[in-house]
């Protein structure tokens, strides 16, 4: 088998998985291919799998990749979702190009995301990632003070709030390390299932962005509606955050 076709049947899979993992409860996630650290000529061959959307952690890198990614025609493009930590200062280099910023989790960035937004004359996309047990490496803002962000953020008008982002913590992967992420990943869905009830005007409360290789299926049984994988489609080069 070359190459290429280990990486379509590692996304059939992986498609496959997600689609039982739902079990009929939820919509099945929409797939979120993980490509930092990959070259260009190994991401091509996702347009053939019919997998457009690619995450990438750090802006340099998506930079240098973009014109090789967008070099087809509109509908073959690959939508690029920022979903690594973003800095201020590199948000300029990103906004005209970015589908999705899936790591917004302060408010000095989502002030500059929309001044540079607006600049370029559009709405940016961007999911609030939240923090489910605090980790400061990993960013993201403290569940609790999610809906006075959201309603600060509404007011920001190059923004468009889309939903949730989470990254979990790693795990040795035993049966109480399973049960405690799957109270983790139910108390997102819960998060995001009581905001978007909040119906605050300006938020569209559409996307919850969770789950990568070692446990997206844990996040499909949970209502994700985005999942982020790299390892389990690419192989393990390159997953330790975010895929």
């Amino acid at each position: 088998m070359t190459e290429r076709e280990e990486l379509f049947a590692r996304i059939r899979a992986v498609q496959k998985n997600l689609a039982e993992a739902s079990e009929g409860r939820y919509p099945v996630p929409r797939l979120i291919a993980v490509t930092k650290t990959h070259p260009v000529e190994m991401i091509l061959p996702l347009r053939e799998a019919g997998v457009l959307d690619i995450g990438e952690n750090r802006v340099q890198e998506m930079m240098e990749k973009l014109p090789a990614l967008q070099s087809g025609a509109p509908a073959e493009n690959f939508r690029l979702h920022l979903i690594g930590r973003l800095q201020t200062n590199k948000v300029k280099y990103i906004i005209k190009d970015v589908h999705l910023i899936q790591s917004v989790d302060r408010m000095k960035l989502a002030r500059e995301i929309d001044r540079r937004a607006q600049q370029a004359e559009r709405r940016v996309p961007v999911l609030l990632q939240l923090s489910p047990v605090g980790e400061p490496q990993k960013g993201g803002l403290p569940m609790a003070d999610a809906e006075a962000f959201l309603r600060e953020a509404a007011r920001l008008p190059g923004l468009e709030v889309r939903g949730l982002m989470a990254v979990m913590p790693l795990t040795d992967g035993g049966a109480e390390a399973q049960q405690w992420l799957t109270e983790l990943f139910r108390g997102m869905r819960q998060t995001f299932e009581r905001l978007r009830d909040l119906a605050i005007e300006g938020i569209h409360m559409e996307e919850l962005s969770m789950g990568m290789s070692g446990d997206y299926l844990l996040a499909a049984r949970c209502g994700a509606t985005m999942v982020r994988v790299g390892s389990a489609i690419f192989g393990p080069r390159g997953s330790a955050h975010n895929g």
